[in-house]
Parts: structure tokens; C-alpha cells; sequence
């Protein structure tokens, strides 16, 4: 895959220290292994020591260049639960209910980023997206100028249906269920923002539907529509149509058959579906019988990079995040 070789080599170029709270699942530590080795970031791993040394020895893992924090034995503990603490006061959480979620791997991940120890975290494969969203929502805190926190795939086609479209933004494919017009405009804002700063896009949007300028009535639709013109208003630098069917996004000829008002300069690269249950369907087809590649998701909006894996991930998955979180954070710094 070029465009990952290129996000390796980008990482290589400036390190990032990301922080792994799943220290002692073995993909989790294979990958450790293998992002240490290629040099694209400096990891953490928390955890029983005893259990990822012991989990090492059985898969046959070597972490020569890799800490190993246990909570537990954390010698700046009390530092990092006076601001757990600090963060969740005003939720009614007292000292001593600090001093224990501290031990928590993720709480404690979370924390350290939030007060740069680390530049950024990745889990996911023990722990729920559920519990990863929210940690990551109430320590690491959104962006001042975000009002929600989505997500993105990167999707690598090696026979695109287009030669512009050998990678395309997906979104909001993990986070959002529902999205109100509001919450679509911000999506698709954020999406654009991320293709063009971080994947090299230049974004041509497009606001999915099951009509076409118009052609079919429906409060879904109009949700599109008023979405569209948000961002029209809040971004008239973004090129966005919508309502608009996948066809037609792609293809400016059906698009130019399906509307007298409504044109692409170009196939639509980022594509932003109207709710969760379509795209995340939409994303799996693609990778599953399209035959894409599917980096993510990668989640936006944060003060500081932190992203979410999926239970089932493998070690490729848990590089390939790993590296995505090290550019977000070289973004910041």
C-alpha cells in the first residue's frame, strides 16, 4: 500500500511516544514489537508486568526499546489521580474515587496524554469503544472550536473506479448514530479539514443520500440539504453537493443526467454518510467485496490524538493506528 509506506515514512521522519493501556494482550505487544522496531514511535505499555513479560516469553516477542509502566508501582501516581480529580470534581467524583480510577490502564493512558507525558494513545482491543470514546471524551477533551468528536476511514482502493479515487475519506462510519443537520455540517467540515491536512486530498464533498438534487421527498433528505447549506455558510471555501446518491457522486456523467443544477469539478473523494447504521455498512461493504483497504476508524476533534481499535483487530490494524495517531500528534506539535 503506497499511501501507508508513505505514513510510515513520515512517521519515521519525527517519532511520537504513543501509550498502550492493553499491555498485555499479545497483539497489542506484537505491535509494540514491530512499531519499535521500525522506529515510527516510542511506546508505553501499561499493565501487569508480570503478565506481559510472561506473554512475551510464550508468543516469543522481544520489547528491547519499549516501557512498561504498572499502574500500580506508577512512581507520579498521585500527580495523575490529583488530575483525574481536577477533571471530574464537577461530575462528583471525590479524592479518593480518583486515587482508584487512577489504576485503570485507560483512565491512566488518557490522563498521561492530556498532560503530555505522552502524545497520544491507542486501545481498543480489550476495551469497548464505548468505554474508549468516553475516557477519551471526559480527560483528553474536545478541540475548542468542536462541538462533538467523530471519526473517519481512510479507504485504499488497489482498483479504484476512478483513477483520482485510489483513496477516498469515509465518515462518520463509528461514532455518530443519528446526526442532526447541525451535527452532518461539522462532520463533513472536520472530514474535509482531515482529507486535505492529513491524507494530501484535495476534498470534493459530498452529502450522501438516497436522492439526487432534490428527487426524492423526505425528512432525511432535507436533513442533507439543510446540512449542505450550513456548511456552505460556516465554509464557502469547501466544494460540497448533497443531497446526493453514491452514483452520482462518483461519476460526474450520472450526475450530470440526474441534475440541471448540481456539478463535480471531480468525483467526490470524501464521502459523508447521513447516519451510522449507512456508513457503517457502507465502509464494510466496500473493504469486503470491493476489495479496499480500511484505515481506521481515526477519531477527530480531540484536544490530543487518541483512537479507538476494534476487538477484532489484528497486529497490522494496531500498526497501522499506532502510525495514524504518531501523524495527528506531529500535527499538534
Amino acid at each position: 500500500m503506497v499511501l501507508f509506506d508513505q505514513f510510515i515514512a513520515r512517521a519515521h521522519a519525527a517519532p511520537k511516544h504513543i501509550v498502550l493501556p492493553e499491555g498485555t494482550d499479545a497483539r497489542v505487544l506484537a505491535a509494540a514489537e514491530r512499531v519499535t522496531r521500525l522506529g515510527i514511535a516510542q511506546i508505553t505499555l501499561l499493565g501487569n508486568r508480570q503478565q506481559i513479560n510472561e506473554c512475551c516469553r510464550k508468543h516469543g516477542l522481544t520489547l528491547d526499546g519499549v516501557a512498561i509502566i504498572e499502574p500500580a508501582d506508577y512512581t507520579d501516581l498521585s500527580t495523575c489521580a490529583n488530575e483525574l480529580f481536577r477533571q471530574r470534581a464537577h461530575k462528583g467524583m471525590t479524592e479518593e474515587e480518583a486515587a482508584t480510577a487512577i489504576l485503570d490502564p485507560l483512565t491512566l493512558a488518557n490522563v498521561f496524554t492530556r498532560t503530555g507525558v505522552c502524545d497520544g494513545t491507542v486501545a481498543g482491543a480489550v476495551y469497548t469503544t464505548s468505554d474508549v470514546v468516553r475516557n477519551a471524551l471526559q480527560l483528553i477533551g474536545k478541540k475548542p472550536d468542536y462541538d462533538l468528536v467523530s471519526s473517519f476511514f481512510i479507504m485504499v482502493f488497489d482498483r479504484p473506479v476512478d483513477p483520482s479515487l485510489d483513496v477516498m475519506v469515509f465518515a462518520d462510519c463509528a461514532l455518530i448514530i443519528d446526526p442532526d443537520a447541525g451535527e452532518l455540517a461539522q462532520i463533513a467540515i472536520v472530514s474535509a479539514d482531515s482529507a486535505r491536512d492529513f491524507v494530501g486530498l484535495s476534498p470534493q464533498v459530498a452529502l450522501l443520500s438516497f436522492s439526487t438534487d432534490g428527487s426524492a421527498k423526505h425528512e432525511l433528505v432535507d436533513k442533507v440539504v439543510q446540512a449542505r447549506e450550513l456548511i456552505r455558510g460556516l465554509r464557502p471555501d469547501l466544494n460540497v453537493v448533497g443531497d446526493i446518491q453514491l452514483d452520482a457522486a462518483i461519476n460526474p456523467e450520472i450526475l450530470h443526467r440526474k441534475s440541471k443544477s448540481m456539478r463535480l469539478k471531480r468525483p467526490a473523494n470524501v464521502l459523508i454518510f447521513p447516519g451510522l447504521e449507512a456508513g457503517n455498512i457502507g465502509y464494510k461493504l466496500v473493504e469486503r467485496f470491493g476489495g479496499a483497504q480500511a484505515i481506521g476508524p481515526i477519531m477527530q476533534g480531540l484536544n490530543k490524538p487518541a483512537n479507538d481499535l476494534s476487538r477484532g483487530c489484528s497486529i497490522d490494524d494496531i500498526v497501522k493506528i499506532i502510525t495514524v495517531t504518531v501523524l495527528q500528534a506531529q500535527s499538534i506539535n
